[in-house]
C-alpha cells in the first residue's frame, strides 16, 4: 500500500492505494463487451466517423434497418452523434456494445 495526500476542492484527502501488477489488473478491469454474433462477411460496413463512446446501441443481429435509421449514439467531445444507416438492410453483425471506445474508421456493424 502507499499513502497520497489528494486535495479535492479545497478539502485535504488521504488515501491508500494498493500496487497490483498488470495481469491482475487486467481481470479485475471491468469492460464492456460486444454482443456475439455472426462474423462480418459481405455487406456495408459502418465505421466510427471520429473517436468516442457507444452510449446507445438500438440494433440487434437479424434487425431490418431502412437507410436513414438511427442505428447508435457516438459521444464525441460532449456531443451526442447519431450513426445513422447508410443503406436499407438487415444487420449482420455488430462490434460494439454499450461503454464501448472506439477510434476514428473502427467498423461498428455491418449491414447486407
Amino acid at each position: 500500500m502507499r499513502k497520497f495526500s489528494v486535495n479535492v476542492n479545497g478539502t485535504k484527502y488521504e488515501v491508500e492505494v494498493e500496487e497490483i501488477d498488470a495481469a491482475t489488473a487486467a481481470k479485475a478491469a471491468p469492460t464492456a463487451e460486444a454482443p456475439k454474433s455472426a462474423p462480418a462477411g459481405a455487406g456495408t460496413e459502418v465505421k466510427a466517423p471520429m473517436p468516442g463512446n457507444i452510449l446507445q446501441v438500438n440494433i440487434k443481429p437479424g434487425d431490418a434497418v431502412k437507410e436513414g435509421q438511427q442505428l447508435m449514439v457516438l459521444e464525441a467531445m460532449k456531443m451526442e452523434n447519431e450513426i445513422l444507416a447508410p443503406v436499407s438492410g438487415k444487420i449482420t453483425s455488430i462490434a460494439v456494445a454499450k461503454g464501448s471506445t472506439v477510434e476514428s474508421g473502427s467498423l461498428l456493424c455491418t449491414i447486407a
